[in-house]
Parts: C-alpha cells; sequence; structure tokens
C-alpha cells in the first residue's frame, strides 16, 4: 500500500509540477506536504473580503517559456492571463513608465540626463559584450557602472537589482539585470522541449470552469506576444525590446494557476498533507523511500523543499557537497498588502509600479486585473520590499508602511485593510557568488528540484525551468518512462 513509483517532497509549485509531470509519463506518485495547505508561494488566500496572494507575481516567459511548454504538454485545464501592462516609476514629481530600450531610455526624466547617456553607454558594451558570449555572471552590476552617477541614478539602479535577484548592485550581476529586463531572453521552443522529453499522451484540454479556461483563451494568450518576432537579437531589442510583451497575470489571481495543476493531476497522484518528511531513505547509495508518518518506498524521491537543508535528511552526504549547498543564498521579502475603500487615481493602471529612493518597493494594484479580488468598488494593492534579515521584522515592517504613507500620503485615510506578509520568495538569490543546486545529487535516484536549482528567470517561471531540467535528466537517467 505504501509503494510508489515517485515521491516528491513539498507540495508548492514544483513539486506540484513534478507530481503532474511524472504522473503524466506513468508514474504513480506520492506527495508529501508539511503544512496543511498545498501551493506554497504559488497560492492566495482571503483576508477581510479581499483576495491577496503570496506576494506580488507577474508570470513571465509566456510566449515561448518554459511554463508554457508545460501547460501545452501536461494541463487539462489552463488559466487565463491577463495582459501584464507596463511596469512604471513614481517620484516625487512625475510617474513615468520604465523604459526597456534606448528610445525610451532617452527621455526618462526620473534619472539626470548626463546619467541618461552615461548608462544607456554602459548597457550597450555589457550587452555586446553578452552577445558575444562573454560571462557577465561574475560581474557585478556596481562594478560595471560608471563612478560619476548621482545618487538617484545609483539608487534606480540599485532598486531594479533588489527586485530582480533579491540583493544589492553591489551583489547583483550584469548577466541577471539583462535577462531579468528581458534583453537577453532564455525560452524553450516545442521542439527543444520535445528533444528533452517525448510527449505523453493525454486527453485533450477542455473546459471545468468558465474561470479556469473560457473558450477564447488561446486568442487570449495570443494577443500581446504574437506582437514579438524571435528574429530580434538581443543587441536589437535594445533598440526596440518591451519587456512586458510576454508577461501575464492569472485572472482570479494565482491561485487559479495552482487551481489548474491540482484540476490537472490523474489519480495516480496521492497528497498527504501535514506530513513531514523526517529522513529520506538511503541503501547502498540507492534511494529507496522516505520517514514521514509512515515508511513510504519508491525507487525515484524528488527534493523540491529548500535544498541546502537536504543533508538533514539524508545521511554521509559527501562533504564537498554539503559545502556547496552551504553557498546557496537566501534573500527574505515583505509584502504589505493594502485594502482600499474606493479605487484610487493614483492606482488606475495595470502593471506595477517603482518607488526607488529611501526604502525601494515594488507596488502592484492586482485588482485592477479582475475586480473580484476586491470587495465592489474597492481596490487591492500590494507593495512588496527586499527586507534586512539582519532587522528585527517589526522594525522592518514599520519602515515599510511608514515609506508608503510618504510616497502616497492621500491612501491613509482610505485603508480598510492591511495584511504583512514575510516570505523568501525564492529558495536561491541570483547573486555574485551564490550557488545553484544541480538536479541530481549524489545519491542515486534522488533529485532535487525548485528555484535554488535553477538561476533563470523568476518565481513559478523560474521553478517551471527547473521542472524541464529535472524531465531531462530523468530522462537521461532513464527514469523517466
Amino acid at each position: 500500500m505504501n509503494k510508489y513509483d515517485a515521491i516528491v517532497i513539498g507540495a508548492g509549485a514544483t513539486g506540484l509540477l513534478a507530481a503532474l509531470t511524472l504522473s503524466k509519463h506513468g508514474k504513480k506518485v506520492l506527495v508529501l506536504e508539511k503544512n496543511r495547505q498545498v501551493g506554497g508561494n504559488c497560492n492566495s488566500y482571503d483576508v477581510d473580503g479581499f483576495q491577496v496572494d503570496t506576494g506580488p507575481h507577474a508570470i513571465t516567459h509566456l510566449e515561448t517559456g518554459p511554463l508554457k511548454r508545460l501547460m501545452e504538454n501536461y494541463f487539462d485545464y489552463l488559466p487565463v492571463f491577463e495582459d501584464y501592462g507596463n511596469y512604471f516609476v513614481r517620484t516625487e514629481r512625475n510617474f513615468l513608465k520604465v523604459p526597456s530600450n534606448l528610445k525610451e531610455f532617452a527621455v526618462f526624466d526620473a534619472l539626470p540626463r548626463k546619467d541618461r547617456l552615461l548608462i544607456a553607454q554602459t548597457l550597450t558594451k555589457e550587452l555586446t559584450l553578452s552577445t558575444f558570449g562573454v560571462d557577465l555572471s561574475k560581474k557585478s552590476v556596481y562594478d560595471a557602472l560608471p563612478k560619476t552617477l548621482s545618487t538617484d541614478s545609483y539608487n534606480f539602479v540599485d532598486a531594479i537589482s533588489h527586485f530582480l535577484s533579491g540583493k544589492s548592485m553591489k551583489e547583483t550581476s550584469v548577466h541577471r539585470i539583462l535577462t531579468g529586463s528581458s534583453f537577453v531572453r532564455d525560452s524553450i521552443t516545442q521542439a527543444q522541449f520535445a528533444s528533452i522529453v517525448s510527449k505523453p499522451d493525454r486527453p485533450p484540454v477542455e473546459s471545468i470552469l468558465q474561470s479556469i479556461i473560457p473558450a477564447n483563451y488561446h486568442n487570449q494568450l495570443q494577443l500581446r506576444f504574437n506582437s514579438v518576432s524571435s528574429q530580434f537579437s538581443s543587441l536589437g531589442r535594445l533598440a526596440t525590446n518591451r519587456a512586458n510583451d510576454s508577461q501575464g497575470y492569472p485572472r482570479k489571481g494565482l491561485k487559479a494557476l495552482l487551481n489548474a495543476i491540482l484540476y490537472s493531476l490523474p489519480d495516480s497522484v496521492d497528497i498527504k498533507t501535514e506530513s513531514k518528511v523526517k529522513k529520506i531513505l538511503v541503501e547502498n547509495n540507492q534511494v529507496t523511500g522516505v520517514e514521514s508518518d509512515e515508511i513510504y518506498l519508491a525507487d525515484i524521491v524528488i527534493h523540491t523543499g529548500f535544498v541546502k537543508y537536504l543533508p538533514e535528511l539524508v545521511q554521509d552526504l559527501p562533504h564537498n557537497y554539503i559545502e556547496e549547498l552551504d553557498g546557496i543564498v537566501n534573500s527574505k521579502s515583505l509584502t504589505v498588502w493594502l485594502g482600499l475603500d474606493e479605487t484610487r487615481k493614483e492606482f488606475n493602471y495595470r502593471g506595477s509600479e517603482i518607488w526607488f529612493k529611501d526604502n525601494a518597493y515594488w507596488a502592484m494594484p492586482i485588482s485592477n486585473y479582475d475586480p473580484t479580488l476586491s470587495p465592489p468598488g474597492k481596490q487591492l494593492v500590494g507593495f512588496a520590499f527586499a527586507i534586512d534579515d539582519s532587522s528585527p521584522e517589526k522594525k522592518e515592517i514599520k519602515k515599510a508602511h511608514e515609506t508608503i504613507y510618504k510616497v502616497v500620503p492621500d491612501i491613509q485615510d482610505h485603508v480598510e485593510m492591511q495584511h504583512d506578509q514575510v516570505t523568501i520568495p525564492e529558495k536561491a538569490a541570483v547573486t555574485i557568488n551564490g550557488h545553484f543546486a544541480g538536479i541530481r545529487t549524489p545519491v542515486r535516484n534522488l533529485y532535487v528540484a525548485g528555484t535554488d536549482t535553477d538561476s533563470r528567470s523568476m518565481g513559478v517561471t523560474r521553478a517551471a525551468y527547473s521542472i524541464i531540467e529535472m524531465l531531462r535528466i530523468l530522462n537521461e537517467d532513464s527514469n523517466l518512462h
């Protein structure tokens, strides 16, 4: 009764995607989750009538990225992605669209004109080096910048670095800035995906709920994406790039994406919540199962929790492997959700905004994508901050609240709901000296997956990259079919 083909530890987005893909390849899968709820950071819940996500999310690389490939090949039910909109910068005087190409950057009045010229020259130089194959993953953004910029310009670049990597511009690589801003794109074509893993047999996509997939889903998904030519080079995008073209937000909130995964799971997947794994069982350096509330046996185990804690579950891992895992860097994020008693003109846009002075934030009015995320006539806005691990959380939360009310003072008297979330948004931050684990471990048939095993993109998209890499490795090891 307790024998499975594969056991997945963790029921966040990565764990559930792992279970979905393995089950569609004929595996009987057990998912063990220590918490009461599944989904991890890919979830939504109700607070006083407002539906909040676990942090603001923009789903990236939807044109030809990894999540689209997984949806096309493994999902039975699909979420609807609303057009993401634009990125904006808020200053004391202006509200401006964030430039995503040189033409827009030339008139970006949030920064001094001289600084804009110097930064544009730096961006052109670094993108040219990247195009010719120079590795920029160990070169910091700070080291690449000229040292004559104004304080505002440094603060702007530092804010962008924090939101793309979770760390400052001195710890964020140039490569991360280029990839995070979509100047360099890592996408996956259907042909590439087919070469990684053969497509499993599955029933055609069909509708279960109108809120999950309306009849015109495919037309909506392609509406924004068809405007991007796959023939553009990275240097061409420097002049023409539109960073938001392949981004979206799931209608009905982040839980719509979670529900689409859950509805697509076949009966061959068992999920047990409040079932913390105490030990991964190994015999003759080959995994045999796990010990949780009971002993569960399997030929394959996929660990999707924090891989740096894997040595707590597996005895006698090689010392050099443990040292490698210790090099993985985390960062903390605070999201302050404000439910407003009316729709405010300060947040009358689709997309998100950045405040880059003093205490930087990234804000997103998600009820503009779907009014049902807030009560009728009201508005829900999330403000995300990168917070200092060494500082008490109460102090960071207080500072965040003060920042919001300083930047947009008129909203203070209209706050009907306030909810604070402190999370680790990525299991590994993309830093100069940070490490990422490989999918294979030193134990045969024990694999790891998640946002600490792949540095491409962010959030759910990064988790999807790791799953595709996991499928490739399993296929190579003859463990997929």
